[in-house]
């Protein structure tokens, strides 16, 4: 009891701070993702509660089988999407973010919030904006092709082209936040390595790979984690730009959690999809940290 009083003394202030943080993620973070995780092997009833089904994996087999797969279906849609945007945002915002850096201050300030301005934009308006402009009959992208004389294509209801239709629409959005924290990023690594690479001889593609990108990877790994994280949860972009979705072309994850719990209204299957989405996001973060991590500090 002594020792607990001294740490108290010690540190309870500390814990003070931290305590409306803690509270808030334990009642809205950790509490429903406990409650998922439990439902998750139940059979639940809005009326009359939850009972354990049996075996107890039943709503994941469930979760994989019904309704011929189509969640297999949509964990690969998502892979496909996840690898495509995620490689794009990062290499892009590197891109952006080392051609502006040599610029004078106030010009490399203009482009980050140049840049940023449209980051802070609804999801929801992004994804209607590019809705009007795969439109197959007015959309801007078919206007295009008529200039040079080609077909209208139905970019969001062909089922082979609608889901690449989506994900060149995220490909082609600037990914703001890895433009700025690249950016942050280069702009925090001492000059003096640079000067030093000047005295022996290295080219400017010599230094950004020798030391730029070794001395950012811990952004890297960051950026890496919550786009992937982001792309794995894609629902609103797919959500408005093809409310039916083509068949099963353009099911994702989410798209499926949302189906089974608030269409179906079974919380169970839901539950244990939303729990298989939490262990692909947790394992592909692992690999990320495993393969992004750097003990170089500066």
């Amino acid at each position: 009891m002594q020792h607990l009083r001294a740490f108290l003394r010690a540190h309870g202030w500390s814990y003070a701070f931290i305590l409306p943080s803690l509270v808030t993620f334990a009642a809205f973070t950790f509490a429903p993702m406990a409650w998922s995780a439990m439902i998750s092997f139940q059979k639940v009833n809005l009326r009359t509660g939850g009972t354990w089904v049996t075996p107890i994996w039943a709503n994941y087999e469930r979760a994989f089988t019904a309704q011929s797969h189509v969640f297999v279906v949509a964990i690969g849609n998502t892979l496909i999407y996840t690898a495509f945007t995620v490689t794009t945002n990062i290499v892009v915002g590197l891109a952006l973010a080392s051609l502006i850096q040599p610029l004078h201050r106030h010009v490399r300030t203009f482009f980050r919030a140049a840049y940023y301005l449209p980051a802070v934009t609804s999801s929801l308006i992004v994804g209607m904006t590019w809705a009007y402009i795969y439109n197959a009959q007015w959309g801007f992208a078919n206007y295009l092709l008529r200039l040079i004389g080609l077909e209208p294509v139905r970019w969001l209801s062909n089922p082979d082209i609608a889901l690449g239709s989506i994900i060149a629409s995220t490909m082609l959005t600037i990914p703001a936040t890895a433009v700025v924290l690249f950016s942050a990023a280069m702009g925090g690594i001492p000059s003096e390595y640079y000067e030093a690479a000047d005295l022996d001889g290295a080219s400017p593609l010599q230094k950004w790979l020798g030391i730029t990108l070794p001395l950012i990877k811990p952004t890297t790994l960051y950026l890496s984690v919550i786009y992937t994280i982001a792309s794995f949860e894609v629902f609103e972009r797919i959500y408005v730009m093809v409310p039916s979705g083509v068949g099963n072309s353009t099911q994702t994850i989410v798209t499926q959690i949302y189906s089974a719990g608030f269409k179906d209204f079974d919380l169970g299957v839901s539950a244990a999809q939303a729990m298989v989405l939490f262990a692909m996001i947790g394992a592909v973060a692992l690999v990320q940290f495993r393969v992004l991590r750097s003990d170089v500090e500066y």
